[in-house]
């Protein structure tokens, strides 16, 4: 680290440092463990150092389970390490370091220690942040990581991992087709390659033949298998939370994450941090449901630009929420949460939607034909973006009144606006379809 003539640490320009790696790295997504393994072997393998580590693959709901059991964790006091992806607003949000982000100063170490062992490998982007990661979580003390998988599972990055405390595969729906497999049968296979011999796997709902992909796995590799619906239940009763095993009955508290989708995750939460033999007692489960956050995750935003613009049109009875649920799997999970607000207290829905190329689109807006008074589409500035006037027809096509929108700011103005006229009163708004719109929403909301 470099330092001024005060003594004092010289800021790091993350941004141009990360900017220099892409442009030196491929961003092509090319699935593989060898490259990542020789450049882990040069840094004196640091990936066999980490604390003990519980590994989550899966489609939708990762970052919603690791974010459970992290508050659980924290708040039986254990230094917990955490990597996830993608960022939301800050690059550094991927690395927690025993409960805090890494730094800039050592972000730059990391990287700079991977980039100058790498050498001639062609480590792509996310296998060079992910060597860096390990090596920072090797080089801090922890009691626990928190590992999610980048994409798949079998052969993404993270998986050099050869005995976690458990693996843990969240439900699995169609999505990166293009590397994965077309259909979800093969997908399973993918998600399943980070089950390891002799070491406990947590399934979350599945469809039938997910669930058959993942246990046959288990079987062939010993690995004990604790599935939702079957050695573990969990359920909203009377306002309290209820998580039953085949040994114990826990009354909890309400999980702050909204949707009936987050009861899931928060079972399967639970559930892992059983068996990997780590849950606190009830009460310190209870303080963690309770003070869970996780970001763009049916957020509602109630300050920041976005909600001074709507307060002030609509004079604070307006609801702004939050996601970056983009495939069809988590549109069915967002349409039932909207729903469920809709049935709480009736409100005209306007969805406010920008998506990436790669994605459904018309498959993710599907389950709101019977819920949105209106769409308006929009592009996000980062990714590989849908122009929003095409994402318009493909809303139109799927069945919804849509319209095309220069920016966020605008369409919940437009939107607002809309909603007055048609007499309805103050709306629902519901910025969702990309996590790089998400980020860009949160950044410019601070």
């Amino acid at each position: 680290m470099s330092s001024d003539d005060s003594g004092d640490v010289a800021p790091v320009d993350i941004g141009a440092l990360l900017a220099r790696l892409a442009e030196r790295r491929p961003r092509k997504i090319d699935l593989s463990l060898s490259r990542i393994l020789k450049a882990l072997e040069r840094l004196s393998n640091p990936h066999l150092k980490l604390p003990p580590v519980i590994h989550v693959a899966g489609t939708n709901g990762k970052g919603s389970t690791i974010a459970f059991m992290r508050s659980i964790l924290t708040a039986a006091g254990l230094r917990v390490h955490v990597y996830t992806s993608p960022h939301l607003v800050r690059f550094n949000d991927r690395i927690v370091l025993a409960g805090e982000e890494i730094t800039d100063q050592e972000l730059a170490r990391v990287l700079g220690k991977c980039e100058a062992a790498a050498g001639d490998l062609e480590l792509t982007y996310f296998e060079a942040v992910t060597c860096a990661a390990f090596l920072a979580f090797a080089e801090n003390e922890a009691d626990i990581l928190l590992l999610e998988v980048g994409l798949g599972g079998r052969l993404d990055a993270t998986n050099v991992i050869d005995s976690p405390l458990a693996s843990v595969i969240t439900p699995i729906a169609l999505d990166h087709h293009e590397y994965l497999g077309d259909n979800l049968t093969d997908i399973a296979a993918e998600k399943a390659g980070i089950i390891k011999k002799d070491r406990p796997v947590i399934i979350g709902l599945q469809r039938g033949e997910v669930h058959n992909v993942l246990t046959n796995r288990a079987l062939l590799l010993g690995a004990e298998t604790h599935s939702a619906g079957e050695e573990w239940h969990a359920l909203m009763e009377q306002g309290r939370f209820i998580f039953q095993d085949e040994t114990s009955l826990s009354d909890l508290s309400e999980p702050r994450l909204y949707g009936t989708h987050q009861v899931e995750n928060a079972g399967l939460a639970i559930a892992a941090l059983k068996v990997a033999g780590v849950a606190p007692d009830d009460d310190k489960i209870s303080q963690g449901l309770e003070n869970v956050f996780w970001p763009a995750r049916l957020q509602r935003l109630t300050k920041g630009p976005l909600a001074e613009m709507a307060y002030e049109k609509a004079h604070e009875d307006v609801e702004i929420w939050l996601d970056g649920g983009h495939n069809p799997h988590a549109a069915r999970v967002l349409a039932r949460a909207m729903a469920d607000l809709e049935e709480r207290q009736p409100r005209p829905l306007i969805m406010i939607t920008g998506m990436q190329a790669n994605k459904n689109a018309e498959g993710f807006f599907l389950p709101f034909v019977d819920l949105a008074s209106m769409v308006f589409t929009v592009k996000s500035e980062n990714g590989i973006a849908v122009d929003n006037e095409a994402l318009a027809a493909t809303a139109q096509k799927a069945g919804l009144s849509a319209t095309p929108a220069a920016s966020v700011s605008q369409a919940v103005s437009e939107g607002l606006e809309a909603a007055f006229r048609s007499g309805e009163g103050a709306p629902r708004l519901f910025i969702c379809g990309s996590l790089y719109l998400a980020g860009e929403v949160l950044k410019d909301n601070r």
